[in-house]
């Protein structure tokens, strides 16, 4: 894959929440705790293995730090900016903290998400 031009990239970040630093684009996304970050970050990481195009990841309790690069080509490429948009399009903060919490086998109001194992009242488990 070809590197892109300066004018390229710059253009690119026009449409884009992310900066460049380098060879690097680079994005902070603040969370509401812990668990919102994480959220995000599998988010984040679907994406990647979908793409097969992986950012390296720093998480600070609340606080997700990205940075794309493809490293073989030495530089950035349009996976590079094909990944920093599809990240960008991800739901908002208070979506995602809800898609981990119903991943969590809890609902939004803290009570245990159950489905059930056989018919007949009482019968049911956590999902995992």
């Amino acid at each position: 894959m070809a590197l892109l031009d300066d004018d390229t990239v710059a253009a690119a970040l026009g449409g884009l929440a992310w900066t460049r630093e380098g060879d690097e684009l680079v994005k902070t996304a603040k969370r509401a705790d812990f668990a919102g970050a994480l959220a995000y970050v599998n988010a984040v990481g679907a994406l990647a293995e979908e793409a097969d195009h992986h950012p390296d990841i720093d998480i600070r309790w609340n606080t997700v730090s990205l940075r794309v690069s493809t490293h073989s080509e030495g530089g950035l490429t349009q996976k590079d900016l094909d990944l920093a948009a599809a990240i960008d399009r991800l739901p908002c903060e208070e979506q995602a903290v809800e898609a981990a919490v119903s991943r969590s086998g809890r609902t939004a109001d803290g009570r245990r998400r159950c489905w059930r194992t056989s018919p007949g009242p009482g019968r049911c488990r956590a999902r995992s």
